[in-house]
């Protein structure tokens, strides 16, 4: 008799509750859910639910160029669309194990081309009005956002690591990302070794702006053959968790909220202002706690070892 197969839970396929948010663990991740067990049944890939959740969003941001309210409306209702399957191609890799390097390349550039979109739709709207100037606001806006969306993630994937541990965290390092590139042909692997010189910059603009968590990280790897002590790994989750609730803010939710508020207003350019005062506030704050804390731990992790 065949042994019955269990239906993957909810729970199972959310990365951690100290990094989910109150939006997402009650409406985004029960959707996503639902469609990751659709796609499952009918053997759809979580990197083709990525791509449609890309041209999705990148719809809703071509909505928000038009002043119409109807219009406006459609295009939050399929950026949420295109956010629930961006939270079920995560999910859909859990339960199945489909995870790889291109569908984290694939959805590191999923949101970033959805706001290109919406960006790019706001300042053509406003453009009669503004003339360059709103061109120049939304350039040095989306700069900050990249900036945003890029540490928020790395914060995350930092304490998955130290929480999880590898297998359940996505930190890339990049000195590996370079070796790995290195053993790749442009022959052979176009797309992937294209996609990959995107995410080793990535990569490379969160080390830089990371610089006191990267000693500490050397550290732990020279001193400590890179197994982090359990100490030390509960020590660092206790001062990561906080944080967690800006890595979540500065990611979709609260940025979003405020974006539907500007254009349900008629002044879209409102966002941009959010975007450069309250986010970038949330950014240089969580940078600076993450790298306090982390300077912190570097004398301690060097004084235990010296007295091992």
């Amino acid at each position: 008799m065949k042994e019955k197969k269990e239906k993957p839970t909810l729970e199972s396929t959310l990365k951690s509750m100290d990094t989910e948010e109150f939006i997402d663990i009650h409406f985004y991740r029960p959707i996503g859910y639902r469609w990751a067990l659709l796609f499952h049944k009918l053997g759809i890939t979580p990197n083709a639910v990525t791509i449609a959740a890309i041209f999705i969003g990148i719809a809703s941001g071509i909505c928000f160029y038009f002043q119409d309210l109807r219009i406006t409306i459609l295009g939050m209702v399929l950026l949420i669309w295109a956010n629930s399957y961006d939270s079920a191609d995560g999910q859909l890799a859990r339960m199945t194990g489909q995870s790889s390097p291109m569908g984290r390349i694939l959805d590191g550039a999923c949101g970033d081309l959805w706001f290109i979109s919406i960006y790019a739709a706001i300042c053509i709207r406003l453009t009669p009005q503004w003339g360059i100037w709103i061109w120049v606001l939304g350039a040095i806006t989306g700069f900050c956002h990249s900036k945003q969306a890029a540490m928020a993630d790395y914060y995350r994937n930092v304490h998955l690591l130290f929480l999880k541990g590898e297998s359940g965290s996505e930190l890339s390092w990049s000195p590996n990302l370079k070796e790995n590139y290195k053993k790749l042909s442009w022959k052979k692997d176009f797309i992937y070794k294209f996609f990959e010189t995107f995410y080793i910059n990535y990569t490379v603009g969160q080390e830089q702006l990371s610089p006191r968590f990267q000693h500490m990280m050397a550290v732990l790897r020279e001193k400590y053959n890179g197994e982090a002590p359990e100490w030390f790994r509960k020590a660092f989750r206790a001062k990561s968790l906080p944080l967690m609730k800006y890595t979540n803010m500065l990611s979709f939710n609260t940025r979003v909220i405020a974006l539907f508020i500007s254009l349900l207003i008629t002044i879209p350019w409102l966002y941009f202002v959010f975007e450069l005062t309250v986010l970038n506030s949330m950014l240089l704050y969580m940078i600076r706690t993450h790298e306090k804390f982390s300077k912190e731990f570097i004398k301690e992790l060097e004084e235990r070892n010296e007295n091992i």
